[in-house]
């Protein structure tokens, strides 16, 4: 709570000469006692010259007060002398204003991405206002959606806030049919035969909209630790994919985890942001999605790994259950029954062109 300013306050200057005229005390008798020439006095007490801290002790010992009583009084009055100023006034207000917007959102990043398109303080403060669904600057963004995210255990942090509030205004005009739960499990179904061909990722919007289901990538944010994020907005479901680690297997299985919250009904227009908060709930929904996600990537047993797996015994064993070789690297590494350092990661296919392909999306 801020302290309230007095509606006048007077100069140092003059609270010295009332000292002075209550002692009977002439200015040159003032300037001997502190043996400093009767100038020195006069020019304080006509506010030409400021108390510094060593005359403000010297006035304190003539006067018996203390030394801060005589600089607390000359800030308060250069303090609310600047307070009467209107462009001064106007400047902090400026100042508010840029840090609670960058209170609310990573304003230079969101104008660098294309989101925020104002270059003067009012219309930025509108642009955040609508890209976050807000009225005022004095609200908390209240968006709400499920997300997978490497920091789990930790609040939502402005920026994961604002890039899920950017992959809301992204699908705002993109165009899909009614939703139809069935037909998205029959997709999440297929998704991985689909990806065996990197280039298919590029049609991955279509289909999922064919399946009422807006799929949006928005690329990472800096230091966002977001994969993706699924909400629903006027009654649709909506994926974002940030395309944070680049490699198939792991954004598809992004999508496929996004995909599971829908299809599991975790998210909703009425539901707070249930997934990743502390809660055991929370993790249990996460549990869940993610063992949706796995069984939606690969259907079939996993095979008994040899000690050496060599890369044609992956691409063997991928052609049986009908998946990319990097998308059965990926499961058997995520099940620890394939080393995280093993060689057969080389050249894994990155499907960042293909979603840069997507509709609607707005990058770097």
């Amino acid at each position: 709570m801020s302290t309230p300013m007095a509606a006048e306050v007077f100069p140092v200057g003059e609270h010295l000469a009332d000292e002075l005229d209550a002692r009977g005390w002439t200015q040159v008798d003032f300037a001997e006692i502190l043996g400093r020439p009767a100038q020195f006095v006069s020019e304080i007490i006509s506010g030409k010259k400021e108390i510094t801290r060593e005359s403000a002790a010297q006035i304190a010992a003539a006067l018996g007060t203390s030394v801060e009583f005589w600089l607390n009084l000359q800030d308060s009055f250069f303090l609310w002398k600047q307070a009467q100023d209107s462009r001064t006034r106007e400047s902090l207000d400026a100042v508010k204003t840029r840090a609670r917007l960058r209170e609310l959102a990573p304003v230079a990043l969101l104008r660098k991405r294309g989101f925020i398109t104002s270059s003067d303080l009012v219309g930025q403060s509108e642009e955040v206002l609508h890209l976050l669904g807000m009225q005022t600057l004095e609200e908390e963004p209240t968006i709400r959606f499920a997300a997978r995210r490497s920091n789990a255990d930790e609040a939502v942090t402005v920026t994961q806030n604002a890039w899920v509030a950017c992959v809301k205004a992204s699908a705002g005009d993109l165009k899909v049919a009614s939703y139809s739960r069935d037909r998205l499990r029959e997709l999440a179904e297929q998704l991985s035969a689909k990806a065996r061909n990197p280039e298919e990722f590029a049609a991955f919007q279509a289909a999922f909209a064919e399946a009422g289901v807006k799929l949006i990538y928005v690329e990472a944010f800096p230091g966002g630790k977001l994969d993706g994020c699924a909400l629903i907005v006027d009654g649709t479901p909506v994926i974002g994919i940030s395309g944070r680690w680049k490699r198939l297997d792991k954004v598809l299985f992004t999508i496929l985890h996004e995909t599971a919250h829908v299809l599991l009904g975790h998210v909703s227009e009425d539901a707070g942001v249930i997934i990743d908060d502390l809660s055991e709930e929370s993790h249990d929904e996460e549990r869940e999605a993610d063992q949706l996600a796995s069984e939606l990537a690969i259907s079939g047993a996993l095979p008994t790994v040899p000690e050496r797996p060599s890369f044609a015994w992956v691409q063997t064993q991928a052609d049986k259950l009908c998946v990319h070789p990097i998308t059965l690297i990926g499961r058997l590494q995520n099940d620890h029954l394939l080393s995280w350092k093993t060689t057969l990661v080389r050249d894994a296919p990155s499907v960042t062109e293909q979603l840069a392909m997507w509709k609607g999306i707005v990058s770097a």
